[in-house]
């Protein structure tokens, strides 16, 4: 079975230009032609695209690919083996990098743009801005970044006020319940942890449940969040990882 030079495109979602200049540099040759002169690619030829992709998605040139995938003493599940071994590298990094941001994101939602007279006036002793700097080296070209920056150049001091305010009062409501022994994966330690996620949207930037719970796990390993939130309550921040986990899992089923 062959195939045309759309249906490959459309299979690849490379584009239609993009197989002409494989054709033309040699480094993709379909391997028929129709009675009328267009390109036809078969299986093999599918492979090899593949091939192609993955290399050129770990950012290998194509004069680089050419040569990999011509090489006569060239094992291909030898070469199967290595881009999986590339692609796992590349996925790892990628995950990385995801937790990077996400930890940034929560970071930032600690930022605060005020005056040191009205920082102290709102937050007392404690520094919302120890973790701007990091905040944007890591964070800074996202878009979900751009956001918090936007809506927090917006708040006056009366708003920073007024969410510190309820970050206080979610604070005591979630240390009774730590103190009074609820379980993590009660309703009530659950709708405190969905609180605790609608804040972060309604403030800062949208955060769905899978981030939460990736946010509630650093709470714990991040000797810095778990300070913040042990000063709560003793254990609190562990507690509130647990709940954060449950109530995404509520919201799963």
């Amino acid at each position: 079975m062959s195939y045309s030079v759309g249906q490959v495109a459309g299979f690849a979602g490379v584009t239609v230009r993009t197989l002409h200049h494989y054709d033309d540099i040699g480094l993709l040759a379909p391997s028929e032609r129709s009675h009328a002169g267009h390109r036809r690619y078969s299986d093999a030829d599918l492979d090899r695209l593949q091939r192609i992709l993955f290399y050129r998605e770990l950012g290998f040139p194509l004069d680089e690919v050419a040569a990999l995938l011509d090489d006569p003493e060239a094992d291909p599940r030898a070469q199967l083996r290595r881009q999986h071994e590339l692609l796992t590298a590349r996925i790892e990094k990628l995950q990385k990098m995801a937790e990077a941001v996400e930890h940034a994101m929560e970071a930032r939602r600690m930022g605060i743009n005020l005056t040191p007279e009205e920082r102290f006036e709102v937050f007392g002793d404690k520094d919302p801005d120890q973790y701007a700097e990091e905040a944007e080296a890591r964070w800074g070209g996202t878009e979900a970044y751009a956001e918090s920056q936007r809506r927090a150049a917006r708040y006056t001091k009366d708003d920073w006020k007024r969410m510190q305010a309820e970050v206080d009062a979610w604070g005591e409501r979630y240390a009774a319940l730590v103190t009074a022994g609820e379980p993590a994966t009660g309703e009530a330690a659950m709708d405190l942890a969905e609180e605790h996620r609608r804040h972060i949207t309604t403030w800062f930037y949208d955060c769905p449940y899978e981030m939460h719970v990736s946010l509630a796990g650093m709470y714990v390993s991040d000797e810095r969040f778990k300070a913040f939130y042990d000063s709560m309550g003793p254990g609190l921040a562990e507690h509130l990882r647990d709940a954060i986990t449950a109530n995404a899992a509520r919201h799963a089923s």
